[in-house]
């Protein structure tokens, strides 16, 4: 048996919430307990920018890291209101979301969201760069819009930086939606095997073998083992719901796959 055993990986994308830095607090207290007792599972926690700095200067443990939700195309300058990669590192934040589906529809494309890729890796910022079709259709069109978002965010990026990358996999229609609409198992399943055989052809069996696949789209604590077991993912991109009491029981159902 050959390497280190991937550890899961769950994100908390926190969006434009809550209002409050208390607020913000409790929610992370929340988390904090929810890391107590796992094995297998490392947290990465995205608060909006000014939660970042006052969460990080709190205890938490070991297996609980930081990430922007998004960061500049530019590394600095006359950018009002912008945030570069390297002022999240120095936060010190780890970790970064990149071409989220509410980004994108902001009017990001492949080629901003590679850029800002680039900018990660240059600031050594782990990114988990997020793919995923509006609608499925029943010729299989959306795996070639999937195929073409990891091909143009990805390609001519350096072999050494796709080296353990994380994808998310949100298909759009199923954000928000109650875990009853949310995408079933077994087409969870289809569709990240399909990702690594896009890793595969694109960059080889070793980037796609290192590489770990979220899934994002209405993970509640209902379907969350049901996907870990039957979807095969390496853990969950999580929005609303991380905000809730019902993280720990996500946290719990994906530290159970080994």
């Amino acid at each position: 048996m050959g390497g280190m055993k991937k550890r899961n990986l769950v994100v908390a994308n926190w969006k434009m919430n809550p209002n409050t830095f208390l607020d913000a607090k409790k929610a992370f207290d929340g988390v904090r307990l929810g890391a107590k007792g796992l094995k297998n599972t490392d947290i990465v926690v995205c608060p909006p920018f000014p939660y970042i700095y006052p969460l990080v200067k709190l205890n938490s443990p070991k297996n609980i890291f930081f990430g922007a939700q998004n960061i500049s195309i530019e590394p600095k300058g006359a950018f009002t209101g912008e945030v570069s990669s390297e002022m999240i590192k120095t936060l010190p934040a780890k970790y970064v979301i990149l071409g989220h589906s509410e980004r994108r529809k902001m009017g990001e494309t492949n080629e901003i969201v590679k850029a800002k890729l680039q900018r990660a890796f240059g600031a050594d910022l782990v990114p988990i760069l997020c793919v995923g079709e509006n609608e499925r259709d029943k010729e299989g069109n959306h795996l070639g819009f999937i195929k073409n978002q990891i091909k143009e965010c990805l390609i001519g990026l350096s072999k050494k930086d796709l080296v353990g990358i994380n994808i998310a996999y949100e298909p759009i229609w199923a954000i928000g939606k109650s875990y009853l609409e949310a995408m079933s198992p077994t087409d969870i399943h289809e569709t990240v095997l399909f990702i690594k055989k896009v890793l595969i052809e694109q960059f080889g069996s070793d980037i796609a073998g290192g590489s770990k696949i979220l899934y994002g789209g209405s993970v509640e604590a209902e379907n969350a083992s049901e996907i870990v077991r039957i979807g095969n993912v390496d853990g969950f991109l999580v929005g609303h719901a991380s905000l809730t009491s019902q993280f720990s029981d996500i946290l719990k159902a994906v530290d159970l796959k080994r």
